[in-house]
Formats: C-alpha cells, structure tokens, sequence
C-alpha cells in the first residue's frame, strides 16, 4: 500500500535539495576560493590589505570589472558574444569626454551622453546580428576593428594630445572618492569603501531584477535557450536581440566612463583589457555561453576572484607575463567546467515515485536560468 507524500514533508525534501544545489554551485565554490586566498594573501602580507591604499583600489577595479561583466552576460543570456565590449567602452567614454571638453555639459548629462551613445553603437551591432543572421561573433568582430580605428582618428582630429581632460563638478568625486569624503552629523564613512560601488550596485540590482522579477527578462532568458520555441510563444526574438545588445553597449559605455573618472581623463586606450575580463566573470560565474541561464551575483564574484588572484600575483612579484598564463588557464578551467554545466543540464532529471510532479507554472519555469 503506497502513502501519498504529505506537502510539508515535499516541500522540505525541496528545500534540501535546494540546498544542496547551492552548496555545490558555482557561486558557493567561488566564495570558498576566494575566501582562501584572501587568508593565504593576507597570512603571507600582512600589509595587503590595507584600506586606503589597497583595498579602496582593489575595490574601484572590482565595480569597474563587474559592470564590464555584466555588458558580457546581458549578450551571452541570448546565446551570443559581444567580442566589441572594450571598443563600446572606449567609444561611450569619447562621447562623455567631447560633452566635458567640448560642449562644457555638466556631469551626470556628459554622463548620459555617453551612456546613449554607447546603447546606439550596442542596438546597431544586435540590428546587424538580427537581421542578417550572421554570428554575433563575426559582427563583433567587425565592430570591435571598425572602433579600434574610429575612436582613435576622433580622438586625435578633436584633442592635440588625444585625451579629453575636463573634469566637471562631480567627476572627481565619483571616481577617487570614498566614503570618507561622505560625512553625516558629524560621523565619516570608511576610506576603505568607494564612492563607485554605489552606482556599480544599482546597476547590478537593476540587471538581476531584470531577468529574475520582469516578463522581459523571461523573454530574453527564452530566447537564448530556445529561439525556435521562443518564436512560437509569440516572443519579438529580433527586437530582444537589439534590446539585450543596446543594454549592453550602455553598460561597457558605463564601464569605460567609470576608469577614465578613475584614471582623470578620457583616451583612447580605455577598455584595452576589457574583454578577457568580461568573460571570465560571467563563465567563472555559472552563465553558460549557450545561452538561457545567467547568474549576476556569480559575475561579480567572478571578477572579484580574477582581481584577487591579479592582486595576490602583484604581491609576489610575478610579471604580466604569468598574469596572463594564470587569467588564461582560469578561462580554459572555467570553459571545461561550463561544457559540463551544459550537459548535465540536458539530462533528464528523474522525478521521486512518492513525490507527486508539480505542474511548473509560467513563473517557475524561467527562474530558474537567472540567479540574481
């Protein structure tokens, strides 16, 4: 004689699966590495992590990285590549630079500037892909060599040493200042802390939002995984392509002006390592290339592992050099690693005999490829 299951006891063998799950995830494996090698740098330097001079820039790089993490997951959530995410970059930040030194705008609109900017040359490139039909890599590619040209001849027509140097009101503060500078009756924030996380974290709660809360980012997340029957759920799969490739020619816009308020000037050369980067956070993250499943928080941790292990190289005198062969090495692991995701994911999962089958709803069933 069989007993049906009772729903409390279903509901707690889901939430130990649940569990289990996290605990061998991505995003759980990476904590852990990063918490070990932040004791090993830490026990081997005592003076690694010292706030102002360490921590604060480990930090601006890592907020930097993670929106540049981000413009790369938005394109591979739809199963494609943006292989131009550093020129978008270095394009978006001309455009703020010539708004600061041209047409004298104040901050946040030069910053907006660049921003639509960096969305036009982003939506251009997914049109391209949309129509044509040709492979996003191809077409990123192309781009990537036209702006690898483009900006540097504007650069040099419109600025005699091929910079824009204006800083407007705000400029400096966004990108040198920390919390120390924020004082509030009479208490200052930690030096250690800067200002830059802040709008690095909206942009990231708005990114998870998007895919995890909202019917569009169920659309895009279906696209990717099934553009056929995307298709025939009525899905636009064109205009999401255009959407996903704009947002992300505004995010890398959004990274590359982040580094030159930063840096204090706006040039040609930024976004130069960009694109490994944007890669490594989102594939070390869980985002699988194929398309269909991202994880947010999994990009920045990502990033921030790819920084600390940069950091942890810096201190012990390795050149750029071993940089690169460690970077690359983590790719391919990450690559190998995301390949097996990819199967596994395609086997079928066997249901428990006792466990009555829930009938997945419109809302459950697309969650589960974002992972804020």
């Amino acid at each position: 004689m069989t007993h049906a299951a009772s729903p409390a006891g279903a509901e707690k063998r889901r939430q130990g699966i649940n569990f289990r799950r996290y605990l061998t995830s991505p995003q759980s494996f990476l904590v852990l590495i990063i918490l070990v090698l932040v004791g090993v740098i830490g026990a081997a330097k005592p003076n690694a992590f010292n706030g102002a001079f360490v921590v604060a820039p480990l930090l601006t790089s890592i907020a930097i990285f993670t929106i540049v993490g981000l413009a790369q997951m938005m394109v591979l959530s739809i199963g494609q590549m943006n292989i131009a995410v550093g020129n978008m970059a270095a394009f978006g930040a001309m455009f703020t630079g010539m708004a600061f030194d041209l047409w004298d705008m104040p901050f946040l609109v030069g910053l907006l500037v660049g921003l639509v900017a960096g969305s036009i040359i982003g939506g251009l490139t997914g049109w391209i892909i949309a129509r044509t039909g040709v492979n996003s890599f191809i077409v990123t590619l192309a781009m990537s060599f036209a702006l690898l040209g483009l900006v540097p001849t504007v650069y040099s027509m419109l600025s005699p040493g091929s910079a824009f140097t204006s800083k407007p009101d705000g400029m400096e503060f966004l990108g040198r200042g920390t919390f120390l500078d924020v004082c509030m009756v009479g208490y200052c924030g930690p030096a250690a802390i800067p200002v830059m996380v802040v709008p690095v974290l909206i942009v990231v709660l708005f990114v998870g939002g998007l895919y995890a809360r909202t019917k569009l980012g169920r659309e895009i997340l279906l696209t990717g995984a099934n553009i056929k029957a995307a298709e025939l759920s009525a899905i636009p799969t064109n205009k999401r392509v255009v959407l996903v490739h704009a947002i992300s020619g505004a995010l890398a816009a959004f990274a590359g002006i982040l580094l030159a308020t930063s840096t204090g000037s706006f040039t040609p050369a930024i976004g130069n390592e960009f694109m490994l980067q944007s890669f490594l956070g989102p594939i070390l993250g869980g985002t699988l290339l194929a398309g269909g499943y991202i994880s947010v928080t999994g990009t920045f941790l990502g990033i921030t592992l790819a920084l600390l292990i940069r950091r942890g190289l810096e201190l012990f005198g390795a050149g750029v050099e071993m940089l690169n062969i460690f970077l690359g090495l983590i790719l391919l692991v990450a690559l190998s690693a995301e390949r097996i995701r990819t199967v596994r994911r395609r086997r079928p999962v066997e249901v428990p005999a006792e466990t009555p089958p829930d009938t997945p709803s419109e809302k459950e069933a697309i969650p589960s490829g974002a992972s804020a």
